[in-house]
């Protein structure tokens, strides 16, 4: 089974690393929206971005920016979900 774990990370983390670079640098459908619409410089932010427009900060080149930005937040989304398993696991097991 931890073959089977390692081989996803590893998958997601080249798709993450590889192909970030080639996704579509046109707004989202809400961004969209809010552009055709005439309302997206109403727009507010209330949280600040560690990586804003998906780019790692401190790196020049968009596209190795881009790759390390898909590595690291399919790291934290892997360790946010690993966690919240342990967690329930931890739960169903202590009942």
């Amino acid at each position: 089974m931890k073959g089977k774990w390692l081989l996803g990370m590893v998958v997601a983390l080249a798709i993450a690393g590889f192909l970030s670079p080639f996704a579509s640098s046109s707004p989202d459908g809400l961004e969209r929206v809010a552009e055709d619409v005439g309302f997206l410089h109403k727009a507010t932010s209330y949280l600040s971005s560690p990586m804003p427009d998906y780019l790692f900060p401190g790196i020049e080149h968009d596209g190795i920016a881009t790759s390390l930005a898909g590595i690291l937040g399919t790291l934290l989304a892997f360790a946010a979900m690993y966690g919240l398993g342990k967690l329930i696991i931890t739960k169903k097991s202590g009942q």
